[in-house]
């Protein structure tokens, strides 16, 4: 919105030309995503408690949760509220990626209410259906696929990039719209699965966001991408303000979300984050690299999908609990050493992932 006053205030003043640079734009939205959630934050926690908005712990989990029944939950819209304000304060609105990037976040944001809804005020602790929750996801997943398949004006934004590889960069055609559904329905799944520690979800979001907001403006610049032998996503850039409305308002939720944890962000934030790392992804032509970056939210699905298939073939656990992070508290493990134990590692993939860029 301010890149449009921008364009009308340089007619006066050249100085507001500062406006126009994605980085200065970026540095604001963190910033101001950031000052917006700690604003809110205390209110909307006030007003959970006053409401008893609270969480649903289930009878099958560990025995160290069930004192966080009744910790406010839902808090997922700070976040989306954060992060809609931000964008739309300093991007440029013209640009479709950043209306894809709001409209997929926000859509999996409603079907995550709806579950969270469920779960507080029908006292039901499934939420909704998994069969529901699947056919929605896959509704919008779907769709945005095809908005970014048939909106692409060239090659580069269709390609798949293979790290490691110079010159490797995969024509699919219409696969894509396959892989890019898969990418944004697993990611919104996989970092739902990982919320179950205060902090352990929000602050991998924030580091994956933010590396994938730097990739981003990598493959939307014209002599970095270049220099990198990176396809060139003309407009891709812009993600970067989206990123940084992620990281903003994922540091402010985290404020409150550290452990002991005074708001849970709930599946209204869960489904909507994983989703929008997603569709970074697709739109920096990089979902291998968010593999590699997001390898704490891929090891808890796959924990869970070991789980499951372990059980029914053979009627044996592979895992004493799943997710991932269950099982490590079941070991004897507190609580803030398995969540600042999967920050590190999330911090070493991240650096990893950001390294693939060079090492081609």
């Amino acid at each position: 919105m301010l890149v449009w006053l921008s364009d009308y205030l340089m007619r006066f003043d050249s100085n507001f030309a500062v406006l126009q640079y994605i980085t200065v734009r970026g540095i604001f939205s963190v910033l101001t995503a950031l000052i917006v959630s700690l604003i809110i934050g205390p209110t909307l926690i006030k007003k959970l408690n006053d409401r008893q908005i609270g969480q649903i712990v289930r009878d099958d989990g560990p025995e160290t949760h069930f004192s966080k029944a009744g910790t406010p939950t839902m808090g997922g819209v700070l976040i989306l509220v954060s992060i809609s304000f931000s964008t739309l304060l300093w991007s440029d609105l013209a640009n479709h990626y950043v209306w894809a990037l709001l409209l997929v976040t926000l859509s999996f944001g409603a079907i995550g209410w709806v579950d969270d809804y469920r779960k507080v005020f029908e006292k039901n602790s499934a939420g909704l259906s998994p069969g529901w929750k699947y056919f929605w996801q896959s509704v919008i997943g779907g769709a945005a696929a095809v908005f970014l398949y048939f909106s692409a004006v060239g090659p580069n934004e269709t390609a798949y990039i293979v790290p490691f590889f110079k010159d490797v960069a995969l024509e699919l055609g219409g696969l894509y719209i396959v892989i890019s559904y898969f990418i944004i329905v697993g990611f919104s799944n996989a970092v739902n699965l990982t919320d179950g520690l205060d902090g352990l979800a929000i602050l991998p979001t924030v580091l994956v966001g933010g590396a994938l907001g730097v990739v981003a403006y990598v493959a939307g610049h014209n002599e970095f991408s270049a220099y990198l032998n990176i396809p060139n996503i003309v407009g891709s850039g812009e993600v970067v303000i989206f990123a940084g409305a992620l990281v903003g308002a994922g540091m402010g939720f985290l404020w409150f979300n550290t452990y002991p944890a005074q708001i849970f962000m709930g599946d209204v934030g869960s489904l909507s984050l994983g989703a929008a790392l997603g569709v970074m992804a697709i739109v920096s032509r990089h979902e291998i690299v968010l593999l590699i970056m997001g390898g704490i939210f891929v090891a808890e699905t796959v924990s869970v999908i070991l789980q499951v298939g372990s059980f029914k073939l053979t009627g044996k656990r592979v895992f004493r609990m799943a997710p991932l992070h269950h099982h490590f508290e079941l070991k004897g493990w507190p609580e803030p050493r398995v969540i600042v134990r999967f920050w590190i590692i999330t911090v070493m993939l991240v650096l990893f992932g950001l390294a693939t860029l060079k090492l081609r």
